[in-house]
This record gives C-alpha cells, sequence and structure tokens, in this order.
C-alpha cells in the first residue's frame, strides 16, 4: 500500500521534454510567430527591389549644390552581410556613391533578425505573467528552471527559421532584381558556414531577451525595450563574429560562445524567478 502512495520523480530531461511540449504548441498556435516568420521573408525581398529601382537616381543638396547618387546593391549576398574587402573594393569608394549604398546594406541586412526575435521572446513569456499561466504552472508541477530551459530553446528555433526565411528571402529578392548570385572570392562553404554562425549566435541573443522578460515579467513594453537595448550592445559586432567569408572556426566560437550564455544567463533567470515575486 505504501508503493501505491509513491509518486513518480521525473528527471530533469522528462521534465523538460514535458514543457517543451507544451511550449511548442503554444508556438505553433501563437499569430505573433508567424507574423513574425511573414516579415522576415517579406523584408529582404521588398528592401532589395526597392533599393535596385532606386539606384542611379540623383539628389542634390540645394545648401552646397552637391550631388548624391544612390548606389543599389549588386549582390544577393549583401543582404546577408558586407562582402570582402577585395570585392567590395570593385565598388566606387567616394562620398557619394556610398551613400545609400554599403551604409544601407550594412545595417537592414539579415542581422535584424537578431533584433526581430525579441518581439516574439518578449511577448510569449509575459504573456504567462499576464494570464497568470506562470504562477499556476510553478504551483502544480514545473520548476523555474525547466522554465527557462523551455522558453529559450523556443526563443532560439524562432530566431533560427526567422534567419532560414530572411535568407530565402534575399534570394527571391535577388532573383527577382536580377541581381547577381557570384560568389567571387566566397563559396559556397563559406555561405553555409556564415548562416550557421548566425544560427548559433542567435542562442546568446534570445538567452538575453529571456533573462530580461523574465525579469520584467507581464510588462511586456519595458521586456522589449529592455531587450532592445541589451540586444543592440552586441548588433554591431554581429557583423565581425559572422562574416560572409566565415569558416569553422567562426561556427565553432559562436556555437561554444552560445552554449556557455545559454547556461550562465539561464542560471541567472532562474535565481531572477526564484528570488521575485510572481505576479
Amino acid at each position: 500500500m505504501n508503493d501505491a502512495l509513491k509518486f513518480p520523480k521525473h528527471s530533469f530531461g522528462q521534465r523538460v521534454k514535458t514543457m517543451m511540449k507544451v511550449d511548442v504548441r503554444r508556438m505553433l498556435k501563437s499569430k505573433v510567430f508567424y507574423i513574425l516568420l511573414a516579415v522576415a521573408l517579406i523584408i529582404p525581398i521588398v528592401m532589395t527591389v526597392m533599393m535596385t529601382m532606386m539606384a542611379g537616381k540623383e539628389s542634390t543638396d540645394p545648401q552646397t549644390g552637391e550631388v548624391t547618387v544612390m548606389e543599389g546593391p549588386e549582390s544577393v549576398w549583401e543582404s546577408i552581410g558586407t562582402l570582402p574587402t577585395d570585392e567590395a573594393a570593385e565598388k566606387p569608394t567616394d562620398g557619394e556613391a556610398q551613400m545609400g549604398d554599403m551604409d544601407v546594406m550594412a545595417m537592414c541586412n539579415i542581422n535584424m533578425a537578431f533584433m526581430g526575435v525579441c518581439v516574439f521572446v518578449c511577448l510569449f513569456i509575459s504573456d504567462d505573467f499576464r494570464s497568470g499561466y506562470a504562477k499556476n504552472l510553478f504551483t502544480v508541477r514545473a520548476k523555474k528552471g525547466d522554465y527557462v530551459v523551455s522558453k529559450t530553446v523556443c526563443g532560439f528555433i524562432c530566431g533560427s527559421l526567422m534567419l532560414i526565411f530572411y535568407f530565402i528571402g534575399a534570394l527571391l529578392g535577388g532573383a527577382i532584381s536580377g541581381l547577381s548570385f557570384g560568389l567571387g572570392t566566397l563559396n559556397i562553404g563559406n555561405i553555409i558556414m556564415c548562416m550557421l554562425s548566425k544560427i548559433f549566435l542567435m542562442l546568446v541573443f534570445v538567452s538575453i531577451f529571456t533573462l530580461i522578460s523574465v525579469s520584467a515579467k507581464q510588462k511586456a513594453w519595458l521586456s522589449i525595450c529592455g531587450s532592445l537595448g541589451g540586444g543592440m550592445l552586441l548588433f554591431t559586432m554581429v557583423g565581425m563574429i559572422t562574416p560572409l567569408n566565415s569558416t569553422v572556426i567562426n561556427v565553432i566560437l559562436t556555437l561554444v560562445g552560445g552554449l556557455l550564455f545559454a547556461v550562465g544567463l539561464g542560471v541567472i533567470s532562474k535565481t531572477v524567478l526564484k528570488k521575485s515575486s510572481l505576479v
């Protein structure tokens, strides 16, 4: 009879697996998830087509009389990252050509997905606290460490899919605009390594956003503002860490860095949940 009263103890892996099933199901039913994927696909197409159409247009400064010529992208891969120096050197380097050319594409490229995923993570977590789901969850069965792991993994999945959708959109936009698919000094391996590096680096950003979100709890506006501010501290380094000519070294560094950040910030997120109120 005593054996019948014993409750089975679930391992950490089993608890996380159960939590993941619930969160993945909720994620797949979330409108925000599909909206972000659609935006990630459409933005590179619209940007590439518009910048190609504007290429060659002149604008004159009424005060100085200086003429600025808009330069559009010449390669599909400019939507993924800045071209290597020897390829970029073939383009005009005077101030007129740089206006609207490399400056725009260097900032408004696939790396925007790193900041876009913060919307999903912040809204996904804040909804748990706003609806009372998190309080009920921790009271009944789930442990706070399982919750942090599950949310981090879901954010990583969303962020990785955003990068992949953006990549597809960049290829479609380039094809529509008639841009060159030539690799030049690059090779297909560099492109693959670049994308893998960006995907692994996404784990760093998602871990930061998760920490800020569990700290802000139901205040979605605060978590989004904090996440954007925290993410911007690393955003300018993304291009240097994951360049177009990435190699296995870049993949290894981003993978190790992503795992270290996920574990370290995950422990801090768990501590925040334990030490603070759930409402």
